[in-house]
């Protein structure tokens, strides 16, 4: 959990107002070794948060939901397949677009026929 740079700030200023770390800790209810970095990063010069890092998504959503209407069927391992990723990430990316991949009744009568 992040905290706010306001509860970050008034944290620090207690410690420099001759509170002891551990003062703070019991009184902002933080771990001591938060205080410490946060102290770090205020002698630093960037007590802000840090950016995080996201991994960019490979899935196109147009080709995935054309893929979907083209073959409303297939698994999502197929589907992973065709698109060189991982079965949880067409799940993830499906979830994302509200797309729901149930098999329905006459979808899998048609499959068995089919066999």
């Amino acid at each position: 959990m992040a905290y706010s740079k306001v509860l970050r700030q008034k944290a620090l200023n207690y410690l420099e107002t001759g509170h002891s770390a551990k003062e703070v800790r019991q009184v902002f209810g933080i771990a001591l070794r938060t205080v410490f970095n946060w102290l770090k990063r205020q002698r630093n010069g960037c007590l802000e948060d840090k950016p995080r890092k996201r991994h960019p998504i490979k899935i196109d959503n147009d080709q995935l939901k054309s893929y979907i209407k083209k073959y409303p069927d297939s698994y999502l391992k197929e589907i992973a397949k065709e698109f060189n990723v991982d079965p949880s990430s067409i799940f993830y990316a499906c979830k994302r677009l509200k797309i729901t991949l149930k098999k329905g009744l006459i979808l899998q009568r048609k499959r068995l026929e089919k066999t």
